[in-house]
């Protein structure tokens, strides 16, 4: 509706410009819904905006190029208000096209082309495969697989992409965990580091390696402690402690065995965490793995043309990156004085990767503890000689969930935390995935336990899925009155329809592509979260106040037509959110 009146907008336009021979650069056509029902449909404010460059009073631009408006089917009447707005009020046989609209459209309706097929890489969750995925990750996931979806649905061609941390030091960590709880397998005593992962599914991955290799891997605690600087609980350093033994784990099991107990934590994990994922809604058509850049030889590259800029410095033993020629807080090093290139050199081939793979927009969806690191990577964008502003770092807060009024732990390290795998149990998919998306991504969210199980209308997701299901139960009444639904007849009648439940429900029907549209361009999905809810608010209303199957024929196949439009526009957008929308509660 919003492009036919922007282009009965632009033919006055026209005119008026030509009439008044002016030359000026036009402004862009701006149709925004009313507020108030009083003052029309739809606005336009292209008087005001033309008031200054055409040297002419905002009102009788207005006049004029209402004058000059194309006689249209869908307007039936406009107005001049205030200091110079546009007002259109529809016909009641465009308001009621919006039913037509849906049923013709199904699946398609709110669909757009705006994208122009515009390749967009999004990546998200990335979380290192060092533990199984908690209820924190969880809102990334739902977040990030709602935006792809959405970008989709606004005709982009989206490509997601999870980050594989398969490389560097917290790797080495989990590597060396697993070993040293294999010797405790195999019977060797010691206290387990204090800066190890302690979480039981190490326990499992170590008995699994145990049962695979028997005792192939087995070295003397004695051997393995011996010269070891002290652990912190025994007055030393943990990360000193930690390291050292993760260069004794190499020393001793040799570089293959170290790489099989290595991807024995890391296949583990992994696996666990795709099959999470895959159970949570969330797919990706790419797991890039930072160990394939840095075998590859792309972290070296990526360096060597950073030191070929002059974008390097070297500063005892160790190379920096000059970061805050970019506006960072400090410089940061990319490759320590031990010749080890940190995981910020990984970040750096990482994203010059994504530049060198063609993606005309590329959307970074990062937990807010990493808000520091968005100055150091645009800076090494820039230094590489890429286009900033193709990236899009967007930050998730991660979610807090209560259980009553007690608060959960979330430590990977410690193994004290709820997966998402626990909460997909207990909640489901849907209420998780439906919970995560309902705020901003950027603001604080507790997720209350609870509600997300209760089958009640102060549960949103509840609320929305009974709507679908409430419109399916009539046509179920329907057929067991022996009579069917006639869609012809429906849309024939739609003119019956004068309700003001019903005009209010035609209307939220149709602002359902903005909505989808909005939310994409602005990765926004709380904003189709919202929508939802007042599209089945609308709905329940309407339901709670007016018999569908009644006597009167023409009202009746009309009623179904609408609700019919209901239950399609509800699917539609659950569907993006990637949850079900089922026909029996």
């Amino acid at each position: 509706m919003k492009d036919q009146l922007k282009n009965l907008v632009n033919q006055a336009l026209s005119n008026f410009i030509q009439k008044h021979q002016l030359e000026i650069d036009l402004p862009e056509i701006q149709i925004e819904r009313t507020k108030d029902k009083s003052h029309g449909d739809f606005a336009c404010n292209i008087a005001m905006m033309l008031a200054k460059p055409a040297k002419m009073n905002p009102r009788q631009i207005a006049t004029e190029i209402n004058e000059a408006l194309p006689a249209s089917s869908v307007v039936s009447k406009v107005e001049i208000a205030g200091p110079g707005f546009i007002n259109f009020f529809l016909t009641a046989e465009a308001s009621q096209q919006v039913v037509k609209d849906i049923l013709s459209q199904a699946n398609a309706y709110g669909r757009s082309h705006i994208g122009q097929g515009k390749k967009v890489q999004v990546e998200f969750v990335s979380a290192n495969p060092t533990g199984p995925l908690h209820v924190g990750h969880g809102r990334g996931a739902a977040y990030g697989s709602v935006v792809s979806s959405l970008l989709m649905a606004a005709g982009f061609d989206v490509h997601r992409e999870y980050y594989v941390n398969d490389a560097g030091r917290q790797m080495d960590i989990l590597g060396t965990s697993v070993w040293l709880r294999y010797l405790q397998a195999c019977g060797e005593q010691f206290t387990f580091p204090s800066n190890g992962y302690q979480g039981d599914y190490v326990r499992d991955i170590a008995d699994e390696l145990k049962q695979q290799y028997d005792e192939q891997f087995r070295h003397s605690s004695e051997a393995v402690f011996k010269d070891i600087p002290a652990d912190e609980p025994q007055g030393g350093d943990k990360e000193m402690h930690i390291d050292a033994l993760t260069q004794r784990a190499k020393q001793l099991l040799g570089e293959e065995d170290y790489r099989l107990v290595f991807d024995k934590g890391l296949n583990a994990i992994l696996g666990d965490i795709r099959d999470d994922l895959a159970e949570f809604g969330t797919e990706y058509d790419e797991w890039f793995s930072e160990r394939s850049l840095v075998e590859s030889g792309e972290v070296d590259k990526a360096i060597e043309q950073l030191k070929a800029a002059g974008q390097l410095y070297q500063e005892k033993g160790a190379w920096w990156f000059r970061s805050t020629d970019y506006g960072d807080e400090k410089d940061r090093v990319v490759v320590r004085d031990n010749g080890q290139a940190t995981y910020f050199a990984s970040d750096i081939a990482y994203h010059l990767n994504k530049y060198q793979r063609g993606f005309e927009q590329i959307v970074d969806i990062w937990g807010a503890d990493h808000h520091g690191y968005i100055p150091r990577v645009k800076a090494a964008v820039t230094a590489m000689k890429q286009n900033v502003d193709q990236l899009k770092v967007l930050l998730v807060q991660f979610a807090v969930l209560y259980r009553g009024a007690e608060k959960v732990g979330m430590s990977t390290r410690s193994g004290e935390f709820v997966t998402l795998r626990e909460l997909r149990d207990e909640v489901g998919k849907d209420a998780a995935r439906f919970f995560y998306v309902m705020r901003g991504a950027d603001q604080h969210m507790d997720f209350d336990l609870e509600l997300a199980k209760s089958q009640s209308n102060d549960n949103p997701v509840y609320y929305v899925q009974y709507a679908h299901a409430r419109v399916c139960s009539v046509f179920r009444q329907l057929q067991e009155r022996g009579m069917q639904w006639d869609q012809a007849e429906g849309e024939a009648s739609l003119s019956a329809l004068t309700a003001d439940h019903e005009e209010a429900l035609m209307t939220r029907l149709s602002t359902y592509p903005e909505v989808l549209e909005n939310a994409a361009i602005n990765h926004t999905p709380h904003l189709l979260a919202h929508y939802l809810t007042d599209l089945a608010r609308d709905f329940h209303t309407y339901y709670n106040a007016h018999q569908f199957i009644v006597e009167d024929e023409a009202l009746c196949q009309a009623r179904l037509t609408l609700i019919a439009a209901v239950r399609q526009v509800i699917a539609n957008a659950l569907g993006v959110m990637g949850v079900s929308a089922p026909e029996s509660m």
